[in-house]
């Protein structure tokens, strides 16, 4: 049987979630959506939250929270969304691509100065949107020190930092793997954010899903100020409550998933250190959810992927929906690199042990 590349993890708990929702016939707008706002807030602790229907429409909210003006400059990395570049259009606003280096798929502060010194003398830069690439934590600190706002997207990177207890053996010898009490303790996540606004999408691939919508929310009072001129808007820019019922659930279940993913990953890495290929390393290492597992790959694309094929697991390009690798910018050579390059192997929590051993043999034996 054939392994996916990427599945959701949805178990009988949000099932369950979301059938309660269409039993009550109250699928719009409602009172799962201010649950979902009040479940985040107490998690991550920021002023103020809105709860909309796409990372889009965040980004968009986002940017005329800052009140840029048209023809401003909005600093983004080539390995961004490709959905950042059709937002910064619609606003009128003009991309400034940064690049990344071959270690880190995430902006650095040496990158952006970099870009900022090619751009034209005209160009007046607004903003700075960071998305935390594949799980990935810049230094957003360093960055803000420029001086110019940042927007953080921490959709793939959510859960960074949360501390897995290691695995005990229980009286009779055996691993006691799932105790019921640590894993319904309540998990605090503190978003390590230097942002003035941020971005935790709820997409399909995003680290939580509610089949789409993202959180956008601001950590003090000065910037939430800004983000509650937006309270009013209309339902139809806000997440269902279909959808956020979905969304609760997969917040109290982080802390589980992390430890699954935490899991898969030794296994792969264990195989990855017997490849020639390489892997992005984080700037804190303890800090990675573990999102994603990712190789840089020595040799052709589509020579490994065929090769997967065969052996009937699904990988895939890492970066093919990116503003790379979707060709939209051709002054990042870094970036265009990675796009071409890169690989995403099968990492989630529902993927069972006898498969993650099948993707580590896979991962060993690599053209």
């Amino acid at each position: 049987m054939k392994i996916e590349v990427y599945s959701p993890t949805i178990r009988r708990k949000e099932m369950d979630a979301v059938l309660t929702v269409m039993v009550e016939e109250k699928i719009g707008v409602g009172e799962r959506n201010r649950l979902l706002i009040q479940i985040a807030k107490e998690q991550i602790h920021f002023d103020y939250a809105l709860c909309l229907r796409s990372s889009a429409v965040a980004l968009y909210l986002a940017l005329k929270a800052l009140n840029v003006k048209a023809g401003q400059g909005v600093v983004i990395s080539a390995l961004s969304p490709r959905y950042y570049f059709q937002v910064i259009e619609d606003l009128h606003l003009t991309p400034l691509f940064c690049d990344v280096s071959f270690d880190f798929p995430c902006m650095s502060r040496e990158t952006i100065e970099s870009a900022i010194s090619k751009k034209s003398p005209e160009l007046e830069i607004c903003a700075v949107v960071l998305h935390h690439t594949l799980g990935f934590i810049p230094d957003t600190a360093s960055i803000a020190e420029l001086g110019f706002p940042v927007i953080e997207d921490i959709s793939h990177s959510y859960g960074s930092g949360i501390k897995v207890a290691e695995k005990k053996e229980d009286a009779q010898g055996g691993e006691n793997n799932n105790d019921e009490n640590s894993r319904n303790k309540k998990t605090e996540t503190q978003a390590r954010a230097s942002g003035v606004f941020c971005i935790l999408g709820l997409e399909e691939r995003d680290m939580l899903t509610s089949g789409g919508g993202a959180l956008l929310f601001a950590m003090n009072r000065r910037d939430g100020s800004a983000l509650r001129n937006f309270s009013g808007i209309a339902n139809e820019y806000c997440l269902p409550d279909i959808n956020a019922a979905l969304a609760v659930v997969q917040f109290k279940e982080l802390h589980r998933n992390i430890e699954r993913r935490l899991d898969i990953a030794r296994v792969y890495t264990g195989a990855a250190l017997r490849t020639k290929h390489k892997r992005f390393i984080p700037i804190i290492e303890d800090e990675y959810n573990n999102y994603s597992f990712s190789l840089v790959l020595e040799t052709g694309l589509k020579d490994v992927i065929s090769y997967a094929r065969k052996k009937e697991i699904g990988i895939e390009s890492a970066f093919e929906n990116t503003i790379a690798g979707a060709g939209l910018c051709e002054n990042c050579p870094v970036c265009k690199s990675l796009s071409l390059r890169t690989v995403l192997f099968p990492l989630y929590p529902r993927l069972r042990s006898q498969e993650a051993e099948r993707v580590s043999r896979l991962i060993m034996t690599l053209p």
